[in-house]
């Protein structure tokens, strides 16, 4: 017979594996989405950025499912006809204490195979990519893009409804239970028996886990990353993508610049911890999360080896003028009244441990024919349709006992 399988989560990566699952006849497919729109958290609110794996520790599952999936990625949106534009990426050594870390940087890349990158010297060579930036070396991806992520899932949702599978909005999952071979789901209206569920929940995957007795760590932990506009009049100052070499004691990557694939240029994100897992700005406030968050084990030690980065970061988003002083450390041409707006606004689910550490790969749990996809971090959106055969191969295809 031909299984039932039930997927939760109507972002990007639940999607992708919807479409690979009901495409390769792989079961009878069902997605939950609690939300009435496809892609309304972490996919619809991310710098719609297709990496190319600069980043990722050889290796590593994040590099390589990065690496398979922008290519498929890519061929998809062909397909589709979907907007798909490789802006390019310099990640730029502002000064010389900088240059270690954009060596290690440059190293990964060569590792993850990066196609077409180079190692740039010298003011005048990076002037030749970004005329108006600030710095003494960088590295550049010139296949890195830029999508639009919320019109890719749509489009793939289109694929699993043609493939015979079903996408339910609105159906927030509020139960569910291994009975045997088998896994009731509940949600407010309905209840439906599955054979295989699938947990792609996002901001979610920790509540979810629980509702089966999975282990409560790793936890999500978010954190809300804040995108000003550039003034259109002054969009010139950014060709394509231009960001900072990461920090290797902090998790996050820094302000950045983006041409976002249709043309508008944004600067950010920053990264804060948000009062609520979908909290979009500051008086967003879920008394119940912010809680949960500060009596976790891993808070203390979390706070005590980060705090002078919450602080800047909180700081910068409050003040305006503390941002603008991240950001034109790489264009000195930039200038306050250039940053319009607050026009959006991501959350990013990021999983910590019980010992406050932050999870940097993917991360699945099985709990009988339940399968949980506990971390999926950036470049999940990029990676979406690598990670569906991933989990696919690995979890969906093995016999069961």
């Amino acid at each position: 017979m031909n299984e039932r399988i039930g997927i939760i989560g109507g972002g990007i990566v639940g999607i992708a594996l919807a479409r690979s699952l009901a495409q390769r006849g792989i079961g009878e497919v069902t997605v939950f989405e609690k939300e009435n729109r496809l892609a309304s958290h972490q996919t619809g609110h991310n710098s719609g950025v297709v990496h190319a794996g600069l980043y990722y520790a050889a290796g590593s599952l994040k590099a390589q499912l990065c690496v398979a999936g922008r290519e498929a990625l890519r061929d998809y949106c062909r397909q589709k006809s979907l907007p798909y534009r490789e802006a390019g990426k310099l990640v730029v050594a502002v000064d010389e204490s900088e240059l270690p870390a954009l060596a290690e940087i440059e190293k990964r890349s060569r590792a993850n195979g990066v196609p077409g990158l180079a190692r740039i010297d010298g003011a005048a060579r990076l002037h030749d990519i970004e005329p108006h930036v600030a710095g003494v070396a960088a590295v550049h991806s010139p296949h890195t893009a830029v999508v639009d992520f919320a019109a890719i899932t749509e489009a793939m949702a289109q694929d699993v409804r043609a493939a015979g599978g079903t996408v339910l909005l609105g159906q927030e999952v509020v139960s569910m239970a291994v009975e045997g071979a088998t896994v009731r789901v509940g949600t407010a209206g309905s209840e439906h028996v599955f054979d295989r569920v699938i947990a792609c929940a996002g901001l979610q995957s920790d509540v979810v886990a629980r509702l089966v007795g999975a282990d409560p760590s790793p936890k999500i932990l978010p954190f809300r990353g804040e995108y000003w506009s550039l003034n259109p009049e002054r969009s010139d100052l950014v060709r394509g993508m231009i960001y900072p070499v990461p920090d290797p004691r902090f998790p996050f990557l820094g302000v950045h610049f983006t041409r976002g694939v249709y043309d508008d240029v944004h600067v950010g994100p920053n990264a804060v911890p948000a009062l609520a897992r979908e909290g979009y700005g500051w008086l967003a406030v879920s008394a119940k999360d912010t809680w949960e968050s500060l009596r976790w084990p891993g808070a203390g030690p979390l706070a005590k080896k980060h705090w002078r980065m919450g602080v800047d970061e909180i700081s910068a988003s409050l003040v305006k003028a503390l941002y603008y002083r991240k950001a034109r450390r790489f264009i000195p041409e930039l200038r306050m009244s250039d940053l319009t707006a607050k026009t959006a606004a991501g959350v990013r689910a990021q999983a910590w441990g019980r010992d406050g550490a932050l999870l940097d790969d993917f991360a699945v749990d099985q709990v009988g024919p339940v399968t949980l996809l506990r971390n999926a971090p950036s470049p999940a959106a990029t990676s979406c349709l690598a990670i569906a055969d991933y989990l696919t191969d690995k979890y969906l295809l093995v016999r069961r006992p």
